[in-house]
């Protein structure tokens, strides 16, 4: 079992192509067929990324950002925790994006997740995004109405203007250093009704459920349609996507984990060179801490 390795390849969204969920499986495990085994396997991809972490903070030269999207039920937070076990706590950050509050409302849609990037020798993690400005509130253009945006920006150009602006963003950061991946969860809406049902039968699990999840299970198609557009819109060579299925939780962190290391492997990381002077200062260092 733990001589495959998984091929993301086909989980990248093509830049410019066409792009249909229906032809994503949520329940593909492919090369593995049962999750036997597979701890083991992840507990090795976990030491792998540890290595590569340090790195990163080692060399502080690139940052990294992890983006997740996902319907509720779909485990972002499940993969975020598992996969987080193999990186080093002093170069990892964070963040969760939930409905913005009053300040944020008050700056332009990307405003909040932009303070929030990762310095430089570090990995960032967002748990849902600036993304959802072009998600949630395409399914309810209601909450438009909360950022107060002038009346002329509010037109049929408003979604392909914001996507125009997250690519120019996303392109700045990869020319200063960000190494920009996003990960959309891809759940069945069969599975995701098991695993709500799972939460109303499950004491520990209550508070995860919420009515609204309800509500917005009738919007199914809506979202769907909205997430196409905006990966068809934002998959660039520098700030792909990946589509993750994510029927089958422990398939789903092997694949989370896949990318993370795939994305470090490509950026040739290693421990820093030292110049002439640093090497004799160490030299003397190494003296006078055995003449004491």
């Amino acid at each position: 079992m733990a001589k495959y390795s998984i091929d993301i390849r086909r989980f990248r969204v093509p830049p410019g192509r066409q792009l249909t969920l229906d032809r994503y499986d949520p329940a593909d495990t492919y090369p593995f067929d049962a999750k036997a085994g597979t701890r083991r396997l992840l507990k090795k991809r976990a030491r792998r990324l540890y290595e590569l972490t340090e790195l990163l903070y080692a060399q502080n030269r690139w940052s990294v950002l992890f983006i997740f999207q996902a319907l509720d039920g779909a485990g972002k937070d499940s993969a975020i925790k598992h996969v987080m076990r193999g990186l080093d706590p002093k170069s990892t950050q964070v963040y969760s994006f939930k409905t913005p509050s009053t300040e944020e409302l008050k700056h332009d849609f990307m405003w909040r997740c932009m303070k929030s990037l990762p310095e430089r020798g570090r990995i960032g993690i967002f748990n849902r995004s600036y993304y959802e400005e072009v998600l949630i509130s395409r399914v309810h253009p209601e909450l438009l109405e909360n950022q107060r945006l002038p009346k002329p920006l509010m037109n049929g150009h408003l979604w392909g203007d914001r996507f125009e602006d997250i690519k120019a963003i996303e392109r700045y950061l990869a020319r200063n250093g960000t190494v920009i991946r996003k990960i959309f969860l891809n759940v069945s809406k069969t599975e995701q009704r098991r695993r709500f049902l799972e939460r109303l039968h499950d004491p520990a699990k209550k508070w995860k459920f919420s009515v609204n999840d309800v509500n917005e299970r009738l919007r199914w198609n809506e979202y769907m349609s909205a997430y196409e557009k905006a990966m068809r819109a934002t998959s660039t060579i520098d700030a792909p996507w990946y589509i993750v299925p994510a029927d089958h939780k422990w398939f789903t962190r092997l694949a989370v984990a896949a990318i993370v290391i795939d994305t470090l492997e490509s950026l040739k990381l290693h421990v820093p060179l030292l110049s002439r002077r640093e090497y004799r200062a160490l030299r003397h260092a190494k003296r006078r801490l055995r003449a004491r």
